[in-house]
């Protein structure tokens, strides 16, 4: 599969069959997305595989503000939780910010490997869908996150038991604009 098919096949996945994901499937496409670009390379990304009673747990107790999050993950055979080491992706050593996006560059960078964590597990043959809308608090807390860790987003991982269509995307004219000098 090229990068040009993987880019423009994987879809958002909502709707999963029984089948559980390997381990080694896993750790396959957790190898694969630590080839993600971050900044100034501190590769803050650490990934959490959630299954069972946990993951239903999360699911009822998490997605209060949009329900549909709590039936995606529900149906899933397996929760990832995205989450990252604060302070570090944007930050010098002594602390200090290097840029003007200060802390942003830890989402940046999470956002680059959670697309790229995606990407690898279509190409496994498994559908992924990236979920934003859940209670971060109570999430981390059932995660029992370290103080130093962020949760940022989680994903419901899957064999896919639907093949959405891909959805229309604007023209390159309205995306794409020159300057020169």
């Amino acid at each position: 599969m090229t990068a040009n098919e993987c880019i423009r096949g994987r879809r958002s996945i909502r709707q999963f069959t029984d089948k559980p994901v390997s381990r080694d499937v896993l750790a396959g496409i957790v190898e694969t997305a630590s080839y993600a670009p971050s900044w100034k390379h501190t590769q803050i990304v650490r990934y959490i595989a959630v299954e069972g009673a946990l993951k239903d747990k999360i699911a009822s107790e998490c997605t209060s503000a949009y329900a549909k999050n709590g039936e995606i993950i529900k149906n899933a055979p397996m929760l990832i939780a995205v989450t990252f080491i604060k302070n570090r992706s944007g930050f010098e050593r002594d602390g200090s910010f290097s840029t003007p996006k200060e802390g942003g560059w830890q989402m940046f960078d999470t956002g680059i490997a959670a697309e790229a964590f995606c990407l690898a597990a279509y190409e496994q043959g498994l559908g992924t869908v990236i979920l934003g809308i859940f209670d971060e608090a109570k999430a981390s807390a059932l995660l029992s996150l370290p103080e130093d860790r962020e949760l940022a987003a989680l994903i419901p991982i899957g064999y896919p038991a639907e093949e959405p269509a891909a959805p229309k995307r604007k023209p390159v004219e309205d995306l794409l604009s020159y300057m020169e000098s």
